[in-house]
C-alpha cells in the first residue's frame, strides 16, 4: 500500500514538478519501455527503493542503461527525484504503486535485464514469513520479467533471510546461481553501500548478495 509519511517541502516540490515528467502514472496501462525512456536501452528494476541514493548513484555510473525504482513511501520518491534534479540524473523512471502488481499488470515480459532487491522487510518472525516478498510464486513473476540471461540480485542484512532466499531460488525453474559454490556472492561493484550498511558493518553485522540468472 501506499505510504504517505511526512513530506518536506522539497519532496512536495519534486513530486508536483518532476513527477509529471520522471514519475509512471498509475493507471493500470501496459508499459511501453522504449517510448518511457525516448530510447532502446537496458532495463533494470528496483523494488523498494528507500531514498533512492543507491539507485541514483548506479543509473548515474550507467547512463547507457535506464531504471524503474518502484517506492510506496512518497517522501522516499520526492527524495530521489529532488537528486536526480540536482544531480542531472535522467534515466531513471519512478513509479509508487504496488510492485507485484506492476510486474503482473503492466510489464512486458521478457523485458528487464536486471531486478534488484536490496534490503527488503525480512519479516523476522517465524508467523509473517507468508509476508517475505521472496516466494516461489514471486521467483515465477521474476522470471517472465527477465529477459534470458537476466539477473535478480538481492540482498539482506538478515542472515536467516538470506538463507530463506536461497532456499527460494535454489528451488526455482529456469534460475542458476551466478556464483559457484553458490549461494552467496561478492558484493558486485555496481552496488553502493549505504549508511544504515556501513553503520552495520561498523557493529559487526553481515550483509549477503545473492545472484541469480534466468537460463530458461
Amino acid at each position: 500500500m501506499r505510504r504517505e509519511g511526512r513530506l518536506t517541502t522539497g519532496q512536495q516540490r519534486a513530486l508536483d514538478e518532476l513527477f509529471p515528467r520522471f514519475g509512471i502514472l498509475d493507471d493500470g496501462s501496459p508499459l511501453d519501455l522504449p517510448a518511457l525512456f525516448g530510447r532502446e536501452a537496458p532495463v533494470t528494476l528496483e523494488i523498494g527503493f528507500g531514498d533512492g541514493e543507491s539507485l541514483l548513484a548506479i543509473a548515474k555510473a550507467h547512463p547507457e542503461r535506464d531504471y524503474i525504482g518502484i517506492e510506496v513511501h512518497r517522501p522516499g520518491v520526492g527524495h530521489l527525484l529532488a537528486r536526480m534534479e540536482e544531480e542531472g540524473v535522467e534515466n531513471i523512471r519512478v513509479a509508487c504503486e504496488d510492485a507485484v502488481e506492476l510486474l503482473k499488470k503492466r510489464l512486458p515480459d521478457g523485458s528487464l535485464a536486471q531486478l534488484f532487491l536490496f534490503f527488503p522487510d525480512p519479516w523476522h518472525k517465524k508467523r509473517h514469513h507468508k509476508r517475505r516478498q521472496v516466494q516461489a510464486d514471486w521467483a515465477q513473476l521474476v522470471r517472465r520479467k527477465l529477459q534470458l540471461g537476466g539477473i535478480l540480485h538481492m540482498a539482506t542484512d538478515w542472515e536467516a533471510y538470506a538463507h530463506w532466499m536461497a532456499e527460494v531460488l535454489g528451488a526455482a525453474e529456469g534460475f542458476s546461481n551466478c556464483t559457484q559454490p553458490g549461494p552467496f556472492s561478492p558484493r558486485p561493484d555496481y552496488r553502493p553501500t549505504t549508511k544504515f550498511e556501513r553503520r552495520g558493518q561498523r557493529l559487526g553485522h553481515g550483509v549477503w548478495d545473492l545472484l541469480y540468472r534466468r537460463d530458461v
